[in-house]
Protein backbone atom coordinates (compact mmCIF):
# COMPACT_ATOMS: atom_id res chain seq x y z
CA UNK A 1 0.00 0.00 0.00
CA UNK A 2 1.08 3.35 -0.81
CA UNK A 3 0.97 6.79 1.17
CA UNK A 4 0.75 10.42 0.72
CA UNK A 5 3.65 11.39 2.28
CA UNK A 6 4.73 15.18 1.43
CA UNK A 7 2.37 18.45 2.76
CA UNK A 8 2.22 21.41 0.08
CA UNK A 9 4.89 23.26 1.44
CA UNK A 10 7.43 20.44 2.16
CA UNK A 11 6.28 19.27 -1.47
CA UNK A 12 7.26 22.49 -2.58
CA UNK A 13 10.62 22.30 -0.99
CA UNK A 14 11.49 19.19 -2.33
CA UNK A 15 10.69 20.35 -6.22
CA UNK A 16 13.30 22.92 -5.31
CA UNK A 17 15.86 21.30 -4.22
CA UNK A 18 15.60 18.31 -6.77
CA UNK A 19 13.84 19.47 -9.80
CA UNK A 20 11.97 16.85 -9.99
CA UNK A 21 8.69 16.47 -11.90
CA UNK A 22 6.00 16.83 -9.76
CA UNK A 23 4.41 13.19 -10.90
CA UNK A 24 7.72 11.57 -9.65
CA UNK A 25 7.52 12.68 -6.25
CA UNK A 26 3.46 12.46 -5.65
CA UNK A 27 3.50 8.89 -3.55
CA UNK A 28 6.31 7.37 -2.37
CA UNK A 29 5.77 3.84 -0.29
CA UNK A 30 5.88 4.56 3.36
CA UNK A 31 8.06 1.48 4.30
CA UNK A 32 10.22 -0.92 2.62
CA UNK A 33 8.45 -3.61 0.34
CA UNK A 34 8.75 -7.47 2.24
CA UNK A 35 10.86 -9.52 0.15
CA UNK A 36 9.30 -12.09 -1.73
CA UNK A 37 12.14 -14.09 -1.32
CA UNK A 38 14.84 -13.48 1.51
CA UNK A 39 17.93 -12.87 0.87
CA UNK A 40 20.65 -15.59 1.82
CA UNK A 41 24.12 -15.49 1.99
CA UNK A 42 25.38 -17.90 0.42
CA UNK A 43 28.99 -18.63 2.18
CA UNK A 44 29.09 -18.44 6.25
CA UNK A 45 30.80 -14.84 7.83
CA UNK A 46 32.61 -17.25 10.25
CA UNK A 47 34.76 -14.53 11.60
CA UNK A 48 31.96 -12.15 12.42
CA UNK A 49 30.31 -14.95 13.72
CA UNK A 50 33.10 -15.66 16.25
CA UNK A 51 33.45 -11.97 16.97
CA UNK A 52 30.17 -11.01 18.20
CA UNK A 53 29.97 -14.73 20.07
CA UNK A 54 33.24 -13.80 22.12
CA UNK A 55 32.21 -10.46 22.58
CA UNK A 56 34.94 -9.02 20.44
CA UNK A 57 34.56 -5.46 18.24
CA UNK A 58 33.72 -6.18 14.82
CA UNK A 59 35.11 -3.81 11.99
CA UNK A 60 33.04 -3.95 8.82
CA UNK A 61 34.78 -1.41 6.28
CA UNK A 62 31.90 -0.90 2.72
CA UNK A 63 34.44 -0.08 0.07
CA UNK A 64 33.11 0.94 -3.29
CA UNK A 65 32.50 3.79 -5.80
CA UNK A 66 29.57 6.65 -5.62
CA UNK A 67 26.70 4.12 -4.69
CA UNK A 68 28.44 3.13 -1.44
CA UNK A 69 30.29 6.56 -0.68
CA UNK A 70 26.44 8.13 -0.76
CA UNK A 71 25.86 10.01 -4.00
CA UNK A 72 22.25 10.67 -4.09
CA UNK A 73 21.57 10.61 -0.69
CA UNK A 74 20.36 14.00 1.47
CA UNK A 75 23.07 13.93 3.49
CA UNK A 76 26.31 11.16 4.62
CA UNK A 77 24.01 9.50 7.29
CA UNK A 78 21.77 8.81 4.39
CA UNK A 79 24.26 6.78 2.79
CA UNK A 80 24.01 2.89 3.24
CA UNK A 81 26.56 1.82 5.63
CA UNK A 82 25.66 4.23 7.85
CA UNK A 83 21.98 2.80 7.65
CA UNK A 84 23.50 -1.01 8.32
CA UNK A 85 25.05 0.56 11.32
CA UNK A 86 22.59 1.77 12.73
CA UNK A 87 20.18 -1.77 11.84
CA UNK A 88 23.25 -3.75 13.04
CA UNK A 89 23.63 -1.91 16.49
CA UNK A 90 19.57 -1.96 17.08
CA UNK A 91 19.90 -6.09 16.54
CA UNK A 92 23.03 -6.43 18.51
CA UNK A 93 22.65 -3.47 20.91
CA UNK A 94 25.51 -4.88 23.63
CA UNK A 95 27.84 -5.19 20.92
CA UNK A 96 30.78 -3.10 19.91
CA UNK A 97 30.01 -2.72 15.76
CA UNK A 98 31.53 -0.07 13.60
CA UNK A 99 30.76 0.43 9.59
CA UNK A 100 33.64 2.28 8.11
CA UNK A 101 32.65 4.12 4.68
CA UNK A 102 35.30 3.84 2.10
CA UNK A 103 33.48 4.65 -0.92
CA UNK A 104 34.80 7.02 -3.55
CA UNK A 105 33.47 8.62 -6.57
CA UNK A 106 33.66 6.86 -10.14
CA UNK A 107 36.12 4.18 -9.14
CA UNK A 108 36.42 0.96 -10.24
CA UNK A 109 38.20 -2.47 -9.15
CA UNK A 110 41.94 -1.00 -10.29
CA UNK A 111 41.94 2.29 -8.36
CA UNK A 112 39.61 -0.02 -5.44
CA UNK A 113 42.88 -2.39 -5.75
CA UNK A 114 45.67 0.11 -5.17
CA UNK A 115 44.37 1.76 -1.61
CA UNK A 116 43.35 -1.64 -0.47
CA UNK A 117 46.24 -1.71 2.42
CA UNK A 118 45.56 1.74 3.58
CA UNK A 119 41.32 2.31 3.33
CA UNK A 120 40.91 -1.71 4.02
CA UNK A 121 43.37 -3.72 5.44
CA UNK A 122 44.84 -1.20 7.77
CA UNK A 123 41.54 -1.13 9.80
CA UNK A 124 41.66 -4.72 10.33
CA UNK A 125 38.11 -5.58 9.26
CA UNK A 126 36.23 -8.22 10.67
CA UNK A 127 34.03 -8.08 7.49
CA UNK A 128 34.57 -6.44 4.02
CA UNK A 129 31.64 -5.18 1.66
CA UNK A 130 32.68 -4.58 -1.79
CA UNK A 131 30.42 -3.29 -3.98
CA UNK A 132 31.57 -4.26 -7.44
CA UNK A 133 30.84 -4.64 -11.06
CA UNK A 134 29.14 -0.82 -11.81
CA UNK A 135 31.55 1.46 -13.09
CA UNK A 136 33.21 -1.57 -15.26
CA UNK A 137 30.12 -1.57 -17.02
CA UNK A 138 31.19 1.92 -18.45
CA UNK A 139 34.78 1.20 -18.93
CA UNK A 140 35.92 -0.40 -22.39
CA UNK A 141 36.88 -4.28 -21.69
CA UNK A 142 35.47 -3.82 -18.24
CA UNK A 143 33.54 -7.15 -18.35
CA UNK A 144 36.48 -9.06 -19.54
CA UNK A 145 38.54 -7.56 -16.87
CA UNK A 146 36.50 -8.39 -14.36
CA UNK A 147 36.92 -11.92 -14.00
CA UNK A 148 40.59 -11.78 -13.17
CA UNK A 149 40.17 -8.35 -10.47
CA UNK A 150 37.09 -10.05 -8.43
CA UNK A 151 39.42 -13.21 -8.35
CA UNK A 152 42.73 -10.89 -6.63
CA UNK A 153 40.04 -8.69 -4.29
CA UNK A 154 38.94 -12.02 -3.36
CA UNK A 155 42.54 -12.97 -2.25
CA UNK A 156 43.20 -9.73 -0.78
CA UNK A 157 40.63 -9.91 1.26
CA UNK A 158 41.50 -13.48 2.29
CA UNK A 159 44.85 -12.46 3.16
CA UNK A 160 44.05 -10.52 5.36
CA UNK A 161 41.26 -13.44 7.40
CA UNK A 162 38.27 -11.10 7.42
CA UNK A 163 34.87 -12.00 5.87
CA UNK A 164 33.62 -10.53 2.40
CA UNK A 165 30.58 -10.01 1.13
CA UNK A 166 30.48 -9.53 -2.46
CA UNK A 167 27.75 -6.41 -3.86
CA UNK A 168 26.67 -6.99 -7.43
CA UNK A 169 25.77 -4.11 -9.54
CA UNK A 170 22.00 -1.53 -8.50
CA UNK A 171 18.82 -2.06 -10.65
CA UNK A 172 18.32 1.43 -12.57
CA UNK A 173 17.62 2.86 -16.05
CA UNK A 174 21.37 3.09 -16.84
CA UNK A 175 22.78 -0.12 -16.08
CA UNK A 176 19.99 -1.97 -17.67
CA UNK A 177 20.75 0.20 -20.82
CA UNK A 178 24.35 -1.50 -21.08
CA UNK A 179 24.03 -5.52 -22.29
CA UNK A 180 26.82 -6.47 -19.98
CA UNK A 181 24.84 -5.65 -17.11
CA UNK A 182 23.14 -9.40 -16.89
CA UNK A 183 26.30 -10.86 -17.59
CA UNK A 184 28.07 -8.78 -14.90
CA UNK A 185 25.81 -9.76 -12.29
CA UNK A 186 26.03 -13.47 -13.53
CA UNK A 187 29.97 -13.41 -13.54
CA UNK A 188 30.02 -12.01 -9.68
CA UNK A 189 27.63 -14.80 -8.57
CA UNK A 190 29.95 -17.50 -10.56
CA UNK A 191 32.79 -16.05 -8.97
CA UNK A 192 31.97 -16.20 -5.32
CA UNK A 193 30.74 -19.39 -5.63
CA UNK A 194 34.01 -20.65 -6.80
CA UNK A 195 35.91 -18.65 -4.26
CA UNK A 196 33.49 -19.80 -1.57
CA UNK A 197 32.16 -15.78 -0.65
CA UNK A 198 29.17 -14.01 -0.06
CA UNK A 199 27.59 -12.48 -2.30
CA UNK A 200 24.32 -9.79 -1.69
CA UNK A 201 21.88 -9.57 -4.66
CA UNK A 202 21.44 -5.89 -5.10
CA UNK A 203 20.27 -6.29 -8.87
CA UNK A 204 17.56 -8.41 -7.55
CA UNK A 205 16.73 -6.62 -4.74
CA UNK A 206 16.09 -3.60 -6.80
CA UNK A 207 14.41 -5.43 -9.45
CA UNK A 208 11.78 -6.77 -7.12
CA UNK A 209 11.30 -3.25 -5.99
CA UNK A 210 10.56 -2.32 -9.72
CA UNK A 211 8.69 -5.13 -10.62
CA UNK A 212 7.31 -6.92 -7.90
CA UNK A 213 6.33 -4.05 -5.63
CA UNK A 214 5.24 -2.30 -8.91
CA UNK A 215 7.54 0.85 -7.72
CA UNK A 216 8.52 3.24 -10.49
CA UNK A 217 11.92 4.05 -10.36
CA UNK A 218 11.60 7.67 -8.90
CA UNK A 219 10.82 6.16 -5.67
CA UNK A 220 14.17 4.58 -4.95
CA UNK A 221 16.70 6.12 -7.21
CA UNK A 222 17.73 9.93 -7.24
CA UNK A 223 16.96 12.82 -10.20
CA UNK A 224 19.69 10.96 -12.31
CA UNK A 225 18.11 7.25 -12.68
CA UNK A 226 21.29 5.67 -11.43
CA UNK A 227 22.21 6.50 -7.92
CA UNK A 228 19.82 5.66 -4.79
CA UNK A 229 17.77 8.07 -2.77
CA UNK A 230 17.33 8.43 0.98
CA UNK A 231 14.60 5.52 0.56
CA UNK A 232 16.59 3.63 -1.63
CA UNK A 233 19.69 3.48 0.37
CA UNK A 234 18.02 2.73 3.91
CA UNK A 235 15.72 -0.29 2.45
CA UNK A 236 18.85 -1.42 0.88
CA UNK A 237 20.66 -1.06 4.10
CA UNK A 238 18.33 -3.04 5.56
CA UNK A 239 18.17 -6.27 3.60
CA UNK A 240 21.50 -6.52 3.38
CA UNK A 241 21.55 -6.07 7.55
CA UNK A 242 18.78 -8.79 7.43
CA UNK A 243 21.08 -11.41 5.05
CA UNK A 244 23.77 -10.84 7.63
CA UNK A 245 22.01 -11.06 11.13
CA UNK A 246 20.28 -14.46 9.52
CA UNK A 247 23.27 -16.04 8.68
CA UNK A 248 25.48 -15.07 12.08
CA UNK A 249 22.23 -16.36 13.97
CA UNK A 250 22.57 -19.12 12.31
CA UNK A 251 25.67 -19.94 13.06
CA UNK A 252 25.16 -18.85 16.59
CA UNK A 253 22.54 -21.75 16.91
CA UNK A 254 24.58 -24.24 15.41
CA UNK A 255 27.31 -23.21 17.92
CA UNK A 256 24.21 -23.65 20.99
CA UNK A 257 24.60 -19.08 21.41
CA UNK A 258 21.52 -17.74 21.93
CA UNK A 259 20.33 -15.49 18.95
CA UNK A 260 19.75 -11.64 20.67
CA UNK A 261 16.24 -10.79 21.63
CA UNK A 262 15.35 -7.50 20.08
CA UNK A 263 13.89 -8.11 16.55
CA UNK A 264 14.62 -6.41 13.08
CA UNK A 265 11.18 -5.85 11.17
CA UNK A 266 11.68 -7.03 7.90
CA UNK A 267 9.65 -4.34 6.66
CA UNK A 268 10.94 -1.51 9.23
CA UNK A 269 12.57 2.04 7.33
CA UNK A 270 11.09 5.02 7.52
CA UNK A 271 10.45 6.80 4.49
CA UNK A 272 12.39 10.02 4.41
CA UNK A 273 10.51 13.43 4.25
CA UNK A 274 11.50 16.30 2.19
CA UNK A 275 15.09 16.15 1.79
CA UNK A 276 17.44 19.08 1.07
CA UNK A 277 19.79 18.93 -2.03
CA UNK A 278 21.38 15.91 -2.44
CA UNK A 279 24.81 15.20 -2.01
CA UNK A 280 26.55 16.83 -4.86
CA UNK A 281 27.96 13.92 -7.71
CA UNK A 282 30.67 15.00 -10.17
CA UNK A 283 29.37 14.62 -13.89
CA UNK A 284 32.30 12.12 -14.46
CA UNK A 285 30.86 10.16 -11.95
CA UNK A 286 29.58 6.76 -11.63
CA UNK A 287 28.03 4.82 -9.21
Amino acid sequence: MRLRLLAPLAFSALLAATAVPAAAQTVIPAGCPTAKTLARLNAPLARTSAKLRAGEKVVIVAIGSSSTAGAGASVPDAAYPNRLQAMLRERFPAADITVVNRGINGQDAPEMLARFDPDVAALKPTLVIWQSGVNALFREGGLAAADALLHEAIARVKAIGADLVLVDPQYAPRVLADADSGPMVNLIAKVAAEEGVAVYPRFALMRDWHEKASMGFESFLWKDQFHMNDWGYNCFARDLGRALVANIESQQRAAGVGAPAKPVAATAGATPAARPAAMPVPDSAAP
